[in-house]
């Protein structure tokens, strides 16, 4: 595999100088006419000429795979750019809300996926194989990336992103498909490699690209099985053509390429279940969803049953599992507010899961397995981040941080005016090329 090339620091440098001098004006313009910037007829003059950014997400990919030596692809991103020990997730460490809080640098509770399951008093119920849902913008809220991209009058497209098949703020991406876990990787590596060949006048300034199977692999045989080593090789391949595909249009020192995961992976055993219904029986509460992150709401007039064996018995600490009241939630998870988020939460230890009761059996008998959606705070949790491109420096660690940080650097890479949110890029500034 032929490695990264070396990169000549005076002519990154003198890159850097001048995106720093076209953001700069860019800003400045911003903040003279803030309401063109957000969209008006200052943001279709904002030029395409600046590197695209390519945002990769690998489901489920523990940065601890990494370690297994089976990732060379990623190394050279690693070894020619800049990697983080780990990154935070957002509570609850599941796939859709992490995904948006990365395109939008907003907590669960600041933009409304506040869970894979959820339920709106106007807009009725979230699912994943809900497709009308997830494609309803209703439920989306807050800015994601590719919109501000729109606003600013740059090109942008989505191959794949939790958020990109709904009209937010009534804009799809440029360029977005539905969800298709049949097409193949290389597929998907191409399509991308052609929107990134393609002239400044139309090609994506901010792109992305998803790959699911670690995730599965991870769920069905857990963490540490050769299922999920072979799910990890496969998607490094992936890795290895998007980068073999820049080099070959000399587009590899061009791009800056983002990699990231919403969360990790923790082994589950088959005797590790709950049955939701011993949890709260359907005739006091329902539950809204279950799994890890369990949401209850008191049926009418049952508020205070509910609330005395599950909040206020042993200060809400159960075998395998603990509830709070929702405004009571540990403060460092950021979580609560949102009226989508039901009135009790009862999160599962780590390595534990609440099921249907219809489902144990079947539980007990699969075996080994794999499940997320357990405190950020643990190890298991923890994300991926690798970067590389002309912004960032050579063979740089950063410390951990918290993924809603994406965000800001994202909305910098592409040269826009970061909406609200809840993010720092003070923990990615050392990663920066032109910060000294």
């Amino acid at each position: 595999m032929p490695s990264i090339p070396i990169r000549a620091r005076a002519a990154r440098a003198a890159l850097a100088a001048v995106l720093a001098a076209a953001a700069l004006l860019f800003l400045a313009a911003c903040v003279s006419s803030p309401h063109e910037a957000r969209g008006g007829p200052a943001a279709a003059r904002v030029p395409n000429s600046s590197p695209p950014v390519l945002l990769v997400s690998i489901d489920g990919f523990r940065p601890d795979y990494l370690e297994l030596g089976i990732t060379p692809n990623l190394q050279r991103l690693v070894d020619g750019g800049v990697r983080a020990e780990w990154m935070n997730p957002s509570y609850p460490s599941l796939t859709f809300p992490n995904h948006y809080s990365i395109v939008t640098g907003l907590r669960p509770d600041r933009h409304g996926i506040v869970h894979n399951s959820m339920e709106d008093a106007g807009l009725g119920v979230f699912r994943l194989s809900n497709r009308e849902a997830v494609g309803d913008g209703r439920w989306w809220g807050g800015e994601p990336i590719w919109v501000g991209a729109h606003k600013a009058g740059l090109p942008n497209a989505t191959l794949f992103w939790p958020g990109s098949e709904a009209p937010v703020q009534g804009v799809r991406p440029d360029r977005w498909k539905p969800f298709d876990a049949d097409m193949p990787y290389e597929t998907r590596v191409d399509t991308v490699l052609g929107w990134l060949a393609e002239p400044a006048a139309t090609r994506p300034r901010i792109a992305t690209l998803y790959f699911e199977r670690v995730d599965k692999a991870g769920h069905d045989h857990g963490p540490d099985s050769p299922e999920t080593r072979a799910a990890v090789a496969e998607a490094d391949a992936a890795i290895g053509r998007l980068l073999d595909g820049l080099q070959a249009r000399d587009l590899l020192d061009a791009v800056n390429l983002i990699v990231v995961s919403d969360h990790g992976m923790a082994a589950t055993r088959g005797d590790q279940a709950i049955a939701v219904e011993d949890i709260v029986s359907m005739q006091d509460g329902k539950v809204v969803s279950y799994g890890q992150s369990v949401g209850i709401e008191p049926m009418p007039g049952r508020a205070g049953e509910v609330e005395r064996r599950l909040v206020e018995r042993s200060a809400g600490r159960h075998e395998h599992y603990q509830c709070w009241r929702k405004q009571e939630l540990p403060a460092r998870w950021h979580y609560g507010r949102n009226p989508r988020v039901p009135s009790i939460i009862c999160q599962m230890d780590e390595g534990w899961d609440a099921i249907p009761a219809e489902y144990i059996e079947r539980r007990r008998t699969a075996g080994t397995r794999g499940s997320h959606g357990y405190d950020p705070a643990l190890p298991s949790m923890r994300a991926l981040f690798v970067a590389h491109g002309p912004a960032f420096r050579d063979g740089v660690t950063v410390p951990p941080f918290e993924n809603v940080d994406v965000y800001p650097l994202l909305a910098r890479l592409v040269g826009i005016v970061p909406a609200e949110n809840d993010g720092d890029i003070a923990p990615l500034l050392p990663a920066l090329e032109s910060e000294e």
